[in-house]
């Protein structure tokens, strides 16, 4: 399994969204902060050459279709030669989480659903094990959320959100090391078990939680399951929570795929995978998640999003597509969904899921083909999602 190499180099300088600063329930007395780390150096355009990457602003260019300017061959074993790509040869990738760099590659945590492993990838390396998660993949658990601690640079930390024989948890760990808990005993079924990880930019862990099965859990304020839980760096409710002792944002959740905020950090967002339909919520603290934003009737499988300011562009899991959602100044939604990334409107690499936006052009993403989809011989892998154009509302 690897990572075929780059020449070019990342002239931006760029950072982990949906970072994470969460401590288990353990001491951080072991902590692995580097004492010589300092900031990265601010980088602009003109600080090194361009990336070979599909042109920001534009869907991709679809490989080997008529009109394409360089037609792709397709993949030979592990070795595919779209420049998007990233890693190849892993296993149902259900989440992504860029790391910070100092502008001279892009590179990412890929975590696998089924096995909990964990790889570290890029565009000018090969891919390493950075850690492996002991979880239980039956059903739709395992490990389905991925984000870095804020202050990553200095304490090396990661949070994951997997499933285990007993419960679902949110757990911390370093490079090789052992996962510690955070947060445990979160309701699991034989569904609902997926969870998404956010952080709020106050230094406030966002967890979104499956119903377990359970619609009734969902709507039942003293149970974890089905909720946006806003937690602190120990598991404990955030100050500013809408009751004070209880961790509970936002109730109301099915199956969710994923959390994402904008920039500055004024709307907050979870994709949900319901009975009747897909949806999107603009989350209202205190209130219940029962007025979508935008619904799928068609249930693509909605999973990671991303805010883009003007655009809410969301991956799904069943079409396998990306669907690029206009907002407007008011923060709601301003038209249909363009769709892009689906063979007929950009290179579709299938089943998406994790969805990690690096620049204002750029997003890492990850495929679960092996899941159910219809692999390719380098699937599952990790791609560069490019930003598709703002055109207000989208097609039928």
């Amino acid at each position: 399994m690897r990572i075929r190499p780059r020449k070019t180099s990342w002239p931006l300088a760029l950072a982990a969204s949906g970072a994470l600063l969460l401590s288990g329930c353990a001491d951080f007395s072991e902590s692995t902060a580097e004492q010589d780390w300092e900031p990265a150096p601010e980088l602009t355009p003109e600080a090194g050459p361009q990336p070979e990457l599909p042109e920001a602003g534009t869907p991709a260019v679809p490989s080997g279709r008529p009109g394409s300017p360089t037609p792709v061959p397709p993949p030979d074993g592990c070795t595919d030669y779209d420049k998007a790509v990233i890693a190849t040869c892993l296993d149902t990738v259900s989440a992504v989480a860029a790391l910070p760099t100092d502008g001279s590659a892009i590179t990412a945590l890929a975590a696998e659903r089924r096995s909990g492993r964990i790889s570290l990838v890029g565009t000018d390396a090969e891919r390493s094990d950075f850690a492996a998660l002991n979880v239980d993949a039956t059903g739709d658990g395992g490990l389905t959320g991925l984000a870095l601690s804020p202050t990553y640079a200095e304490d090396r930390l990661v949070f994951a959100y997997i499933t285990t024989p007993e419960d679902n948890r949110v757990v911390r760990f370093a490079e090789g090391q052992e996962p510690k808990p955070v947060l445990t005993g979160i309701p699991k079924g034989s569904t609902g078990n997926q969870g998404a990880l956010l952080t709020d930019g106050k230094g406030a862990l966002l967890v979104a939680t499956g119903n377990a099965g359970d619609p009734a859990a969902a709507a039942d304020p003293d149970s974890l399951a089905g909720k946006i839980l806003r937690i602190d760096t120990g598991g404990r409710p955030a100050p500013g929570n809408p009751r004070p002792d209880s961790p509970v944002l936002a109730s109301g959740l099915h199956s969710p795929g994923g959390l994402c905020k904008a920039a500055d950090g004024s709307r907050l967002w979870v994709t949900d995978q319901g009975p009747e339909q897909d949806a999107i919520h603009l989350v209202r603290p205190g209130e219940k998640l029962d007025a979508p934003a935008w619904t799928w009737p068609d249930k693509p499988g909605v999973t990671g999003c991303t805010d883009w300011t003007d655009m809410l562009a969301v991956v799904t899991s069943g079409a396998g597509n990306l669907q690029a959602l206009p907002v407007t100044q008011d923060g709601s939604i301003g038209g249909k969904p363009q769709v892009t990334m689906d063979g007929d409107n950009g290179t579709s690499y299938g089943k998406l899921d994790g969805f990690d936006p690096v620049t204002p052009d750029y997003a890492v993403a990850g495929t679960v083909n092996k899941d159910g989809g219809d692999p390719v011989s380098s699937d599952d892998r990790v791609v560069i999602i490019v930003r598709p154009p703002s055109s207000g509302a989208g097609r039928d």
